[in-house]
């Protein structure tokens, strides 16, 4: 599958303009600027309903739940082709249409849920800290058993790292 071509907006006008003109059918106006006649019969729609509004690219838009339901239903109901109901609802794509199809099929509802993108806004910390301490002077008693435990995590990091020596010279004999 080869990349998208995108057409700009004045590509789109001519090309919509030459047919509306009568300067050559779809097919053979399509041939001659070398895009595919479905396009051109997209590009006709879009022209038709919205007049040269609908020819300008869309910026990527998100659509709510009920208004990706209301057109599944529509579809369905009005047993339209994917390419009316994309001019009808003014939506730049078929494709989009079908994967809300086949979503909704898989997942139902819940698969059609607008989902938020990136990364989360807060990220939860691995450890809890404890809170900070009161502003309130520390007791003689609370001072001793502050210093007591930052002794023994002095005590442990030192045992640790004493280790660590031992085993590297084990395993470097001199």
């Amino acid at each position: 599958m080869g990349k998208r071509k995108k057409y700009d907006y004045e590509f789109r006008l001519q090309c919509v303009e030459a047919v509306l003109k009568g300067q050559g059918s779809i097919t053979s106006i399509a041939k001659e600027n070398g895009i595919d006649r479905a396009n051109l019969r997209l590009w006709l729609k879009f022209y038709e309903a919205y007049g040269e509004s609908g020819l300008k690219t869309r910026a990527k838009r998100h659509y709510d739940l009920s208004f990706k339901l209301s057109i599944l239903k529509v579809i369905e109901q009005e047993r339209l082709s994917l390419r009316e109901a994309c001019a009808r609802f003014n939506i730049g794509s078929e494709s989009v249409i079908i994967h809300w199809r086949r979503v909704y099929e898989s997942e139902g509802k819940a698969g059609l849920v607008p989902k938020s993108k990136g990364r989360p806004a807060t990220m939860k910390l691995p450890i809890k800290r404890k809170a900070k301490s009161p502003t309130r002077p520390l007791t003689r008693e609370e001072e001793l058993l502050k210093e007591n435990e930052y002794l023994k995590a002095e005590n442990e990091l030192l045992k640790k790292l004493q280790a660590l020596v031992q085993a590297d010279k084990k395993q470097k004999p001199s």
